[in-house]
């Protein structure tokens, strides 16, 4: 099969195609005939070196795929031979074939393309589990989505506003601001002009608002404590502003304010797949009415992974950048 490896740490250069041999899934495991993959954040992390791989997992980069089922360990499951499906998989989405666990797999929405498909796991487990069950998002509710016009920002948005939330979101250029209010938010700030802070305390009358997702961490908690309303809930899902954080802790107390966060990749099998169907029961109806879908920001052909990097390094896309080997 063909797959994009990662030749040594460093830039999107270092990534070239090769020949590997076909893989064959074990116990609870199927293999898919690979349409279409996404291409996120965390596989830059594991390009440059500083984010390897679970034990056990694939060497390959690549978390989520759209592709067809060819076999595997089917019993248990209500996945079948020929089969379109989405998976998040634990590594080696890169590739025209990929072994995944089972439980991980759910039907493709027929209302999106393959490469809308490609573009749904990482993002939607991802939100689904941080703002909604870690975070306990609920309709009526004030949410605060940082970087609302990336992959996880765009998700969020559409979700939030969709479950009956009131949205804000936080960018960094006009268009990009633009971009989150056209997906559901109420208000975008951009960051690089106001204070969102500021913004969002006299948007809410000083009440602040009940959850924020948070991709930066670093000098934006202490700000972020300062507008979450009592009972807030502040939910890390990256780092990218750096992993120290000094806040006022008395805040937490008065306030009663919880602070969590967490990674998708470690988790087991197991929770994977729990979460896969919670989202096939409870997201995936608004997907296939047309509610909520991933805003697409490019779609390549496979060959063009080099290029898919160097764009989400860039930092300009709107939401999420996809490829298709068809």
């Amino acid at each position: 099969m063909r797959v994009a490896e990662i030749t040594t740490p460093g830039g999107p250069e270092v990534l070239r195609w090769a020949e590997r041999p076909m893989p064959r899934p074990g116990a609870g495991e199927v293999l898919l005939r690979v349409r279409a993959f996404g291409v996120n954040r965390p596989d830059l992390l594991q390009r440059q070196g500083s984010y390897p791989p679970p034990p056990g997992a694939s060497d390959i980069p690549g978390l989520e795929v759209c592709g067809d089922v060819v076999e595997g360990d089917l019993a248990g499951t209500s996945l079948r031979v020929g089969q379109r499906v989405v998976a998040l998989a634990n590594g080696g989405g890169y590739a025209d074939h990929c072994v995944v666990p089972a439980g991980q797999c759910i039907e493709a929405p027929k209302s999106l393309s393959d490469v809308e498909a490609a573009a749904v796991p990482e993002t939607f487990f991802t939100v689904w589990h941080n703002l909604f069950q870690r975070g306990g998002l609920k309709s009526g509710e004030h949410v605060l989505v940082q970087g609302g016009a990336s992959g996880i920002g765009s998700t969020a948005v559409q979700l939030a506003h969709a479950l009956g939330a009131r949205v804000w979101a936080t960018a960094g250029t006009v268009a990009k601001c633009e971009a989150c209010v056209q997906l559901g938010a109420e208000r975008a700030i951009n960051y690089r002009e106001e204070d969102f802070v500021e913004v969002v305390r006299e948007g809410t009358g000083k009440r602040g608002v009940d959850v924020i997702l948070d991709m930066v961490a670093g000098d934006y908690v202490a700000r972020e404590v300062r507008c979450l309303a009592e009972d807030g809930r502040l939910v890390i899902v990256a780092v990218q502003g750096g992993t120290g954080a000094g806040f006022d802790a008395s805040l937490l107390m008065r306030r009663r304010l919880h602070i969590t966060g967490s990674t998708l990749r470690p988790r087991d099998a197991a929770f994977k797949s729990a979460l896969a169907r919670s989202l096939e029961q409870q997201v995936w109806p608004l997907i296939e009415t047309g509610r909520v879908r991933p805003r697409m920001h490019a779609v390549l052909p496979a060959q063009e992974i080099v290029r898919a990097h160097q764009m989400l390094e860039a930092g300009d896309h709107v939401g999420k950048i996809a490829l298709s080997w068809n």
